[in-house]
């Protein structure tokens, strides 16, 4: 491991290595080590000769207003809350389709939208399962790996942390292993960041892992750190339908979006504040879906917890940490696995276990005679007490004695039961996960908890957390067990395909990441269940349009893994269900607006018989409805705005949402219409002087300006 004060002289060493043609493999989100990145861009412009291709996903960018007025409003919130991040300069000539003739930027998932304009960006998408990834870089030559990583000294022994992402890393490096005993030149490079969590478990790499580090604070720039979204009505019926369908003593996953926020408050509502979740789970209409929750989830507050298992580790997990709903704990060692899911250790709170475990262990595959690696591994969890010591076949108890490591012989059982034996199992998670992304606080959050609590958020590999094939397939499938794998969707069809990362003109909007890999684990795992998200209508250029549609010429997820999706209407459980059935059940939690619609196609095509008849239940699915079922409980402050906490202070909490109705009224054709007749509206009110004042709007120069202040203000009286 080669030390670097100087990014320029990192990557000349870099180069030196590997030569002119470079695959620099980057991972996802904060993990990017941006000056690394920026440096090799910054050759390959100056040398014709360098052949450079960048290979990553979800490269994230300080927020732009695409209006005049969210310029206004976005521009001292992003400075405040982002700092000095500085995105790749990369993704800057990437989205204006500028980047040079030695440079290709591959991409295997996008933030949201940010790629649509991009003919660069679309041409070079790598489709694959997260899963997937690790091994496509490996076959395109990648040939250095470079990283954000943390670091600290134990003892005068430096330690790595891969931190926020260990997710493809780890494979990758395992995978590189065999490739660079061949003699391949693969360079591993690390920048170190004083503000990235240091992760344990998993995450934590030997120093030679690295062959160069760039270990200067001069180029710490702040993590990117996006604030907590604002929730609606929408987000939180849904939320609340989900939290039904979590079963209690199971396994949670949770996909990237906002509605993971609505998901989690709806989850502490359940637990901490039971009485008042029923009522509103009643309001909105879940009693019709009785049947599914009660087969699937459930009502009551959570007494044996969850585990999480998850591709992302979001803010909102450690609430739930903190809670006491995240803490059924799973253990690395599959012979306590098998004791845990026979029931013969109890999971209450703490683990306890009685001496009558050494009888146990042998049924459930430990050897009569324990051999080294057996004895490590179950005093590591807490079966041998600490003190005890392993030599040639023998244990060695804390007060001398030496006893035969011998599980089918009295005397030596009974002397490890009297001397040797501990009393609850040490050194389970109640959490597992590729990478983490959240608000600033949620890193210093993560940096703050003393390292018995943070070991508890084990940080692994993508091909460990998305799939259960490979090594380890039976301890993955009894640790996740009652599995709920949650995620959001933009469109289902009625026939139960889910259209998640495109268009049906082939562009793509984000990647399919891992929901495959999940809902495929949905099926596969006994007691699982794949849980897919959606609002039920949306706005496209003005025009209200359903997301529940007839067909779709794009799909991730097949209809023949179609299993449960979720509306802010309820709840369709289409596993095992015929085609009209599965139709019933969509029109069903789809918006009254769209519903004959969708009953016609289904007419037109034969799937669904002339006599069908839409329930009366389900024929006032509409926003009005909603709003009056949720009213009552918004005022006993149960579905915040921000249930989380914001990083925007009160003013801005204001303004935001007046933005928001006015991009909402300005929409339509006769919205805009109204929106320009508003400008002779009466002149704004003390009360929102202050707020214009943000704006730059308090004294408007011109006609234009004038506008855009009787706009906002109108805004703000008929939101505040």
């Amino acid at each position: 491991m080669e030390t670097f004060g100087d990014v320029g002289d990192c990557v000349e060493a870099a180069i030196r290595c590997v030569g002119p043609q470079i695959v620099l493999a980057l991972p996802l989100g904060i993990g990017k080590p941006v000056a690394i990145a920026d440096e090799f861009w910054r050759r390959a412009l100056r040398e014709p000769g360098i052949d450079l291709t960048i290979i990553t996903a979800l490269t994230l960018s300080r927020p732009v207003g695409k209006s005049e007025l969210e310029r206004r409003f976005l521009g001292p919130l992003v400075e405040r809350i982002f700092g000095d991040y500085a995105e790749p300069e990369y993704l800057r000539a990437a989205r204006a389709d500028d980047m040079p003739p030695n440079v290709r930027l591959i991409e295997f998932f996008v933030e949201p939208g940010s790629a649509l304009g991009s003919g660069h960006r679309q041409q070079n998408v790598l489709c694959e399962n997260y899963t997937h990834v690790a091994r496509e870089i490996v076959a395109r030559g990648v040939n250095v790996i470079a990283q954000l990583v943390a670091q600290r000294s134990e003892a005068g022994a430096l330690k790595f942390s891969l931190g926020s992402n260990p997710d493809v890393t780890l494979d990758l490096l395992s995978m590189l292993h065999a490739e660079r005993a061949t003699g391949r030149k693969v360079v591993c490079m690390a920048q170190t960041h004083a503000e990235m969590p240091f992760m344990l478990g998993a995450a934590v790499v030997p120093p030679e892992t690295f062959d160069l580090v760039l270990d200067e604070p001069r180029y710490q720039q702040r993590l990117f750190c996006p604030p907590n979204p604002a929730l609606g009505n929408v987000d939180h019926a849904i939320g609340l339908h989900v939290s039904a369908l979590i079963a209690d003593g199971g396994t949670l996953q949770i996909g990237i979006g906002e509605l993971g926020d609505a998901i989690c408050n709806a989850l502490l509502l359940r637990h901490q504040q039971n009485a008042a979740w029923r009522r509103a789970l009643a309001d909105v209409g879940a009693e019709r879906h009785a049947d599914v929750i009660d087969a699937v989830g459930g009502r009551e507050a959570f007494r044996e917890g969850l585990f999480a298992s998850t591709e992302m580790l979001v803010d909102q997990m450690l609430d739930l940490w903190r809670a006491g709903i995240l803490c059924r704990r799973v253990y690395d060692s599959l012979p306590l696995t098998r004791l845990i899911e026979s029931g013969e250790i109890r999971q209450q709170g703490s683990d306890r276990f009685g001496p009558d475990i050494l009888d146990a262990l042998p049924r459930v595959g430990v050897s009569a005679r324990l051999s080294a690696a057996e004895f490590a591994d179950l005093q590591h969890h807490g079966v041998f007490r600490a003190e005890c010591h392993y030599e040639n076949g023998r244990i060695r108890a804390p007060d001398g004695q030496w006893i035969e490591a011998d599980l089918l012989d009295g005397d030596s059982v009974l002397a490890l039961k009297r001397s040797c034996l501990g009393r609850e199992l040490r050194n389970g998670v109640v959490a597992e996960a590729g990478f983490l992304l959240g608000p600033q606080a949620f890193y210093a959050a993560l940096r703050a908890l003393p390292d018995s609590e943070r070991r508890e958020f084990n940080m692994r590999g993508v091909g460990w957390i998305n799939q259960l094939y490979g090594e380890g397939q039976e301890l993955r499938m009894l640790q996740r067990r009652r599995a709920r794998f949650v995620n959001s969707t933009m469109m289902v069809t009625a026939l139960g395909a889910a259209v998640s990362d495109g268009l049906d003109d082939g562009r793509v909007v984000s990647g399919v990441g891992g929901q495959y890999n999940f809902v495929a684990m949905a099926h596969a795992l006994p007691g699982a269940r794949s849980v897919i998200c959606l609002r039920a209508t949306r706005r496209d250029e003005g025009r209200l349009q359903s997301n529940i549609r007839w067909q779709y010429g794009h799909a991730t997820i097949p209809r023949h893994l179609r299993d449960i999706v979720v509306t802010e209407y309820g709840i369709a459980d289409l596993r095992g269900r015929t085609d009209a059935e599965c139709i019933a059940a969509l029109v069903a939690v789809a918006d009254s607006r769209f519903q004959a619609d969708l009953v016609h196609a289904a007419r037109r095509a034969g799937k669904l018989s002339a006599d069908f008849v839409i329930p009366d239940a389900a024929r006032q699915n509409l926003p009005d409805r909603l709003a009056s079922a949720l009213a009552s409980h918004q005022r006993a402050s149960l579905f915040g705005e921000y249930p989380f906490g914001t990083d925007l202070n009160g003013d801005e909490i204001v303004l935001a949402r007046a933005l928001r109705h006015l991009r909402a009224a300005t929409s339509t054709r006769p919205g805009r219409a109204l929106a320009i007749a508003a400008t002779i509206w009466r002149p704004p009110g003390t009360q929102a002087l202050p707020l214009l004042r943000r704006l730059g709007l308090e004294r408007p120069a011109g006609i234009r300006e004038l506008a855009l202040q009787r706009l906002v203000a109108r805004s703000i009286a008929r939101t505040r």
